[in-house]
């Protein structure tokens, strides 16, 4: 269904264990996929022992040529509001940009609720010369702070919302170059399907409703979108 509405490539996230495997499984299975592998910041701070063997696989795996991206990494204290997790969940992300830098791969991020964290940790380890800002949450001012490291910033199904002006106060002053789409299916389904499940054939909306916000041509909206996804993962898929 995605290919049928004009969507013909996917980042596939794995964000565990198990996920990863089989996102470079996929990925090794259909051409128009592309991997990325992670260990989710909320699996992080629950994992315990097992969270180093899960950052070793991830390592293992970021060397296969199939996975374009380390992520989805970053710290969530929604889901993790205690101290010592999102200690866990800072250490991780280290890790994570370092298997970034160490293999030129894209690095996703995922944040919720920790803003100013999140651009420490990039500061403190050095942001990949890739980052793609996962599911942007943050408002202008935010955004301006993650496009001054380099960032893309993707915007999911959210940016309908009729709730959301902050974020379409972010994506008014993204440049065009900086923005990508993405569904975080199952999950962040857009307007009018809001409260259905997200897949990617549900992408167009998203695609529709950026460029009838920033007052451009669909179409040149999605040969923007396009060539983002070029540049932010590497063509070839």
């Amino acid at each position: 269904m995605a290919a049928e509405v004009g969507v013909t490539r996917i980042v596939q996230i794995g964000c565990d264990p198990e996920g990863c495997r089989w996102a470079v499984q996929a990925a090794e299975r259909w051409p128009s996929l592309i991997a990325g592998v992670a260990i989710h910041p909320n699996d992080a701070a629950r994992m315990g022992p097992e969270l180093v063997p899960g950052l070793e696989l991830v390592e293992a795996l970021a060397e296969h040529p199939r996975v374009r991206a380390v992520g989805e990494t970053g710290l969530d204290y929604y889901r993790t509001p205690d101290a010592a997790g999102q200690a866990v969940q800072r250490e991780a992300f280290a890790t994570h940009i370092a298997l970034a830098n160490a293999f030129d791969k894209t690095l996703v991020v995922h944040d919720r609720d920790a803003h100013h964290d999140i651009l420490d940790v990039l500061d403190s380890e050095g942001p990949p010369p890739r980052i793609v800002m996962h599911c942007f949450s943050g408002d202008d001012h935010f955004a301006r702070a993650c496009l001054d490291r380099g960032a893309y910033l993707s915007f999911a199904g959210t940016v309908t919302f009729k709730a959301n002006d902050q974020l379409r106060a972010a994506l008014a002053m993204t440049p065009l170059d900086r923005v990508l789409v993405e569904t975080d299916a199952p999950y962040l389904t857009p307007m009018p399907f809001r409260g259905k499940p997200n897949a990617s054939y549900l992408i167009p909306h998203t695609a529709r409703f950026l460029a009838d916000t920033l007052g451009i041509e669909l179409e040149h909206m999605c040969q923007a979108l396009n060539d983002n996804a070029d540049a932010a993962f590497g063509g070839n898929w």
